[in-house]
């Protein structure tokens, strides 16, 4: 059958970038990470020529390494941020009800309280305003107080005597880095020309305005020169280091925050519900996906690699230390399956705390033709796009309409819902286990057919990967032939999440998928082993840096192993 959105194949990246030096552009965005890739799909349904670059993968950066929620931030409130709060609301219902069902869900969480009086009014009178704005936006308006039986009833792992009652509440969760990728997708479907492993090396002016960028392609080496009539900097972290690409530092200044998540198996704590509550610096989640619980997070300066930030033995320790102040079984570091950090790129301030800066993003023109954007958080990525936009048209040919993005559902939205209904038939019709159709619903949506067209050419391919069984075969495969997966790490870090969710992260199943993709990819026997020596040492890597005591250390010992994406020399 024919594909039922455009595919980020090999060859649909070639031609793109074939034809970015080819034509000139009406934006150019440099950044494939959440806020890049919706002003590109932003600029594209206005009817602009646009082109998408990202150095790395589909949301190599923060965008895959966030807590994985669509929320309104109770921490807003108690700054009285009530605007950021209500417009994150907006968009967490948008998400889950309308642009993508498919890879977002309510799910529920439960706010434990340990002070009777002061935590149930203080806790309570937020959480109800919080509920209050949220209502009808997405999740569920359920929140509710609970007496100290039924909190221990709800939450068994807590620890004896230790809360006094709880509110529960909904917030949404989302597969960043599959959502990223489906948005960068979805430009493409539209029209937009869209490559990773493409990286902004300089930029081109005349008469003193930017018009355009130099790209070099990291995989084979080769540069094209790219003309636009106006440039989106979207590079979050690096929003300053594009900066200083063309001469100058910008009108504001973006600083890193780091934080950390641990992965644990689900049967570790015994809870209905997620969990939120206070530390002495920020809030604790602990997130229930799938098979496994998600725990952060750290808020704290990082100046040091941006590509691949470590998370220390001190981080960990940290994370452990909050979460076991609930449990009557402290968690150890022998219950940690994976780890994963990322950085926040918040604007920066006076105050040395990140914790304190703010999450609201900036936009500016910091030199004629260009336009960046920086800030915010992922929640919000749709009004960033739209207003990094809103800015560039300004410099653009007066006629182009105003953003339509909140009418955009994403590629595989459209039909979720009856194929969800359609899930028992489905399976029958399929031979696949009822579990595994909503598992792929949940991943593909209404593309789902493009996967079954593969099993159908090939049924192994219906079969879970040996070495990392939440996953089929056909997810492997269909990652490098329509996610635009091009090296063994995209498919095991973000396309999966084999990288945190096994015990090996990732490892056993290295050269299993490294070969299933060798066909698509155009991998001979020497390309294979060279992949999965390259995500063996980055995982070794990893795991020694988690061994050090601090961010110096832990930075060191991670950047040993060497980028899998360099290309050959020009």
């Amino acid at each position: 059958m024919a594909s039922l959105s455009t595919p980020l194949s090999p060859a649909s990246r070639a031609d793109a970038l074939r034809r970015m030096g080819e034509e000139e552009l009406d934006v150019l965005v440099v950044g494939g990470g959440v806020v890049g890739a919706g002003a590109a799909l932003d600029a594209v349904t206005r009817g602009l020529k646009v082109g998408l670059v990202e150095a790395r993968d589909w949301a190599a950066g923060t965008s895959s390494r966030s807590s994985k929620l669509f929320h309104g931030g109770l921490r807003y409130l108690e700054q009285l941020n009530f605007a950021l709060v209500f417009e994150a609301l907006k968009e967490r219902k948008l998400a889950l009800e309308k642009l993508c069902p498919h890879l977002a869900h309510p799910v529920e969480f439960l706010y434990p309280l340990q002070k009777p009086a002061f935590d149930r009014g203080y806790a309570g009178l937020g959480i109800g305003v919080y509920d209050v704005m949220g209502a009808g936006r997405g999740v569920p308006s359920h929140l509710r107080h609970h007496g100290k039986r039924k909190t221990y009833e709800d939450f068994p792992s807590a620890k004896p005597g230790a809360l006094t009652g709880s509110i529960t509440f909904y917030e949404g969760q989302v597969d960043d880095a599959r959502h990223t990728m489906m948005i960068a997708r979805t430009a493409a479907h539209f029209g937009a020309l869209v490559a990773s492993s493409a990286r902004v090396s300089g930029f081109t002016r005349t008469a003193g305005r930017i018009t355009g960028a130099t790209v070099t392609d990291l995989e084979d080496g080769s540069q094209v020169e790219v003309r636009a009539k106006h440039v989106i900097n979207a590079t979050g972290v690096w929003v300053d280091e594009i900066q200083e690409m063309i001469g100058g530092r910008g009108q504001f200044r973006v600083r890193a925050s780091k934080g950390i998540h641990l992965v644990v198996p689900r049967e570790r704590i015994s809870s209905r519900t997620g969990i939120i509550t206070r530390t002495a610096k920020s809030l604790l989640f602990v997130i229930p996906w799938g098979n496994f619980w998600f725990i952060g997070t750290t808020d704290t300066d990082w100046a040091l690699d941006l590509a691949h930030p470590a998370a220390s033995a001190a981080d960990i320790d940290y994370v452990l230390t909050e979460v076991n102040r609930l449990l009557a079984d402290p968690l150890t570091r022998d219950d940690v399956i994976g780890v994963y950090a990322g950085l926040r790129p918040l604007l920066a301030g006076e105050d040395e705390s990140t914790s304190k800066l703010s999450r609201e993003h900036a936009v500016s023109s910091p030199a004629p033709g260009l336009t960046a954007v920086a800030g915010g958080k992922y929640t919000t990525y749709r009004i960033m796009a739209l207003d990094a936009v809103d800015a560039a048209v300004l410099d653009l040919d007066a006629g182009t309409g105003p953003s339509i993005t909140e009418d955009v559902p994403l590629v595989g939205a459209d039909g979720y819902h009856a194929l969800w209904n359609s899930r028992r038939l489905l399976a029958e019709r399929t031979g696949l286990a009822q579990s595994w159709v909503e598992h792929l619903l949940n991943r593909y949506g209404s593309l789902l057919p493009e996967l079954l067209d593969l099993i159908e050419s090939d049924p192994t391919l219906a079969e879970p990967l040996a070495g990392a069984a939440e996953y089929l075969r056909v997810e492997a495969v269909y990652a490098a032939s329509h996610e635009g997966a091009l090296h063994l790490d995209d498919v095991l870090a973000r396309r999966t999440r084999a990288s945190i969710e096994t015990w090996d992260r990732g490892t056993k199943a290295a050269e299993e998928v490294a070969r299933l993709v060798a066909p698509v990819l155009g991998w001979d026997d020497a390309a294979v082993q060279r992949e999965v020596e390259h995500y063996v040492a980055r995982v070794a890597a990893e795991r020694e840096s988690q061994t050090q005591p601090d961010d110096l250390t832990a930075d060191a010992a991670r950047v040993g192993a060497p980028d899998v994406r360099v290309g050959p020399p020009s």
